[in-house]
């Protein structure tokens, strides 16, 4: 899965991508349950721009990515309520229960200087600024609440945990496919 949420560093969402190339959809959130009897649904938004979640959009559902129109939205507490075109009740919408919903990624505004999509940093190399040495490249990253931590594999299969955070993570430079590091003492054993 590929997370829309975008790094406005040190702040990311934990997800994975496809290497080799840029991904054709974006994880925006998750449909949880059906919500009352008129086809609305819970949704859990993993979005940074949960603005653009608006009647007349598509959104997709699930693996197979099936189109669905947003017919109506609205915020309960912290979650969506939503409906979608021509699924209006609780047994229709109760077939996507739990899935994951996405939008296409061409569809993603435009990020401001510094700020990353998810999917962009991963299989960057990792290079500590100080040495200019490779520590080998982020293979995932992990949310920890506090903060994200990069898992960076080395060269030789080994794991190295970067924490997300201004005095570790000194440069991201996508068109070099680096990200140059500050290593605090402990950080490797």
């Amino acid at each position: 899965m590929i997370f829309e949420r975008i790094n406005f560093s040190p702040e990311h969402k934990a997800g994975s991508s496809q290497m080799g190339g840029e991904p054709e959809f974006l994880v925006v959130g998750k449909l949880r349950k059906p919500h009352g009897l008129r086809g609305e649904m819970l949704m859990s938004v993993w979005t940074d721009f949960p603005e653009r979640i608006l009647p007349g959009n598509m959104l997709y559902a699930g693996e197979a990515h099936r189109p669905l129109e947003i017919e109506s939205v609205r915020w309960h507490r912290q979650d969506l309520l939503i409906a979608f075109s021509g699924l209006l009740d609780r047994e229709q919408v109760g077939e996507f229960r739990n899935q994951i919903i996405s939008v296409r990624a061409a569809d993603s505004p435009e990020l401001d200087e510094g700020e990353y999509y998810l999917h962009q940093l991963l299989g960057l190399q990792v290079i500590e600024d100080a040495t200019g040495h490779l520590l080998g490249s982020v293979e995932k990253i992990i949310d920890t609440g506090a903060n994200d931590v990069f898992l960076v594999r080395s060269p030789n299969g080994g794991e190295v945990l970067l924490p997300d955070i201004e005095s570790v993570v000194l440069s991201i430079d996508l068109k070099e496919s680096q990200i140059r590091v500050h290593l605090l003492p402990g950080l490797i054993v």
